[in-house]
């Protein structure tokens, strides 16, 4: 895994590029946890983290996903892969607040 890994669904095609998306997202998101427990200020979004437990992370993605049809609304269409709506879908819990 790179030094600074990035997490991108555009590369989601199928069930072995979703799991490299997943352990990308992982390492983005450990890397995220590294520079929050530096930070002597607190939660500051680090590496674009909106959302720092797992609960957060995952309202954030069901009101994503709520509030765009699943992605419909900002142009995923309806015959993407199921894979990448998924990726989409776990990216947003990184972003959407």
């Amino acid at each position: 895994m790179t030094s600074n890994p990035q997490a991108n669904p555009e590369t989601v095609e199928d069930e072995a590029s979703f799991l490299t998306f997943v352990r990308t997202l992982a390492a983005d998101r450990r890397l995220a946890a590294k520079i929050e427990g530096n930070s002597p200020d607190g939660y500051e979004a680090p590496r674009g983290w909106q959302n720092a437990t797992i609960e957060q992370f995952l309202d954030s993605a069901l009101s994503w996903a709520d509030d765009t049809e699943f992605g419909r609304t900002q142009g995923l269409a309806d015959n993407v892969s199921p894979w990448r709506r998924l990726a989409v879908f776990l990216k947003a819990g990184k972003i959407y607040e």
